[in-house]
């Protein structure tokens, strides 16, 4: 019997690296999975690579829309539930990367962007998901190292990050009446095209190689592998963490050390 055998589980961006090995995890060990992503394209193309590693189609659902608007949290709970009947999982993944620029001129429409998707999707995923969350429930909150420190022209992923962080907090003691468990996980740089994004980005302003920067940075010296998040997520998500509630789990490479 699979660590999540039976079990129901939404993740938003679900059509990413870590949102998609994730679920893709969490079928492995029995669970039924709801992806939700802004993309309908990405997300046909995340069911089709789930389906061709054997995975029945009852047991993978999609659904497209825009994580920071509460029709979109509402519609796909809802829609968790007519097909399921149940929610134990959830796992608010969903993110943008903002620009990099010194503070004094980031953009403020990007800065609130950025806060949008990160800390009001997260917050709409906890207010519509909970009410419907069976006891034993897990809610795991994508943080990033970035939540852990400070470093200059990011100011809005780092501010986002770190609000992630009171966010959980706060649900977690509300959660816990109903014995659902609320966590944050903390990445490092991972190797994938969110990531790839920001280098690509970040090189252009420091003129060197940003990734080999953060491998720098990394004691581990190297990039994270999105499996290797979604093992740290499928541990939170299954009764293996059963008493943690409330915490941080960094899976960095000891970047943040």
């Amino acid at each position: 019997m699979g660590l999540l055998q039976d079990k129901v589980c939404i993740v938003t961006g679900g059509a990413g690296s870590i949102g998609l090995a994730s679920a893709a995890r969490f079928i492995a060990e029995g669970a039924a999975v709801m992806l939700v992503d802004r993309s309908e394209r990405n997300l046909a193309s995340a069911a089709e690579r789930l389906r061709a590693n054997g995975t029945a189609t009852d047991r993978i659902a999609v659904l497209a829309g825009d994580v920071a608007e509460a029709e979109t949290a509402r519609v796909y709970v809802a829609a968790t539930l007519e097909r399921w009947g149940r929610l134990d999982v959830l796992f608010s993944n969903a993110g943008n990367t903002g620009v990099i620029a010194p503070l004094d001129q980031y953009p403020e429409d990007v800065f609130d962007d950025v806060l949008r998707v990160h800390v009001r999707g997260a917050f709409l995923a906890c207010k519509y998901a909970l009410p419907h969350m069976s006891p034993g429930g897990s809610i795991i909150i994508t943080s990033s190292v970035a939540g852990l420190r400070g470093d200059p022209g990011v100011c809005a992923y780092i501010t986002a990050k770190h609000a992630q962080i009171g966010l959980m907090r706060s649900v977690s003691k509300e959660a816990a009446a109903r014995r659902v468990r609320v966590n944050t996980i903390h990445p490092g740089p991972t190797d994938n095209a969110f990531q790839d994004t920001i280098e690509r980005n970040l090189s252009v302003v420091l003129g060197r190689d940003a990734r080999a920067m953060f491998d720098g940075m990394i004691p581990l010296g190297r990039h994270a592998q999105a499996d290797e998040i979604a093992a740290a997520v499928l541990f939170l998500a299954g009764d293996q963490s059963s008493f943690m509630t409330g915490s941080l789990l960094v899976v960095d490479g000891g970047m943040s050390t």
